[in-house]
């Protein structure tokens, strides 16, 4: 049964609150509702992914790959916060939303932990200035480096379950408290394939990796 939390037209709400919290320019905001276009031009203007016309299917693999995440993550904005919680009816803590979302979105099953995510095979370890939306950073909450998890959203925000009595919201990493306590980030291999250049046509494409659920202990 649906949840009553969600939107009804719940990727079109995503993509106008995605617009909406990254405070895109007035210039930008036409008055048709944001769709596909809006956000590969989002994209392409912040240098996230290329403009020129000669790559566009590259530009439009990552757009969807990377809209698939951030755009099912935005969809749950408001779920209540709850301890060891990885779904709508039960809430979700940190590390069972971005579980949740890249499962959701790209069929991949990360471990229960925030930590054994960061370390987890078939991930990509980011530099900070090379964010791109969809990737997962991690930061230290509890005195224990990638204690906390949250998905890029882009302009330095990012969507999480943050704690006890909170929901699911994006804030800024500009913020000093998640400014002091990032530390890493991670690309999942299907968007850092997405984003590279093309193999030849001869070369047969790789599977998409799946990652093992190893615990069941949460942070």
């Amino acid at each position: 049964m649906r949840d009553s939390r969600l939107p009804a037209h719940p990727t079109r709400a995503a993509i106008a609150a995605l617009a909406l919290l990254l405070a895109l320019p007035a210039a930008r905001a036409a008055p048709e509702m944001p769709g596909p276009e809006a956000f590969t031009r989002f994209l392409a203007e912040r240098g996230l992914i290329p403009a020129e016309p000669a790559a566009p299917r590259l530009a439009e693999r990552v757009r969807d790959k990377a809209s698939d995440v951030v755009l099912t993550a935005m969809n749950f904005l408001g779920v209540h916060y709850r301890r060891g919680g990885s779904s709508v009816d039960a809430g979700f803590d940190c590390s069972g939303f971005t579980r949740h979302i890249v499962e959701t979105s790209l069929g991949l099953v990360l471990p229960r932990r925030a930590d054994e995510q960061a370390s987890a095979p078939g991930l990509v370890r980011i530099p900070r200035e090379e964010l791109k939306p969809g990737d997962l950073v991690f930061f230290n909450t509890l005195k224990r480096t990638f204690s906390h998890v949250g998905i890029y959203v882009g302009e330095g925000k990012f969507i999480h379950a943050p704690r006890p009595g909170g929901e699911v919201r994006v804030e800024d990493m500009g913020f000093a408290y998640w400014r002091k306590r990032f530390t890493g980030a991670r690309r999942l291999e299907p968007l850092a394939q997405a984003a590279a250049v093309p193999a030849a046509p001869t070369a047969p494409p790789s599977p998409a990796p799946v990652f093992q659920d190893t615990a069941t202990r949460d942070l």
